[in-house]
């Protein structure tokens, strides 16, 4: 927020597919923040999935990448038992 991201984004993020908040480049990345994130139960009866034709190959690239950093510091933390203390 202190960069300017609405409070009301925020908020929906879980929802992110029934709302109108995210544009097309912002959907595609959530889209495919969730199929690498979620290896037990994405589909993966294609590569990536459709969103993710609104993202240069470049966004892509550097999506998928903060993803996997993002997702091994979380994996890092819990199996760690690091305590993460309120905001």
């Amino acid at each position: 927020m202190a960069k300017g991201e609405k409070t009301e984004r925020l908020a929906v993020l879980p929802a992110w597919r029934e709302t109108a908040y995210f544009d097309p480049v912002e959907r595609g990345a959530l889209e495919l923040a969730e199929l690498v994130t979620d290896i037990a139960t994405a589909d993966r009866s294609d590569h990536y999935p459709t969103g993710v034709a609104a993202l240069t190959a470049d966004q892509v690239a550097a999506v998928t990448w903060v993803i996997i950093a993002i997702n091994t510091l979380n994996r890092v933390a819990i199996t760690s038992g690091y305590p993460v203390k309120p905001a």
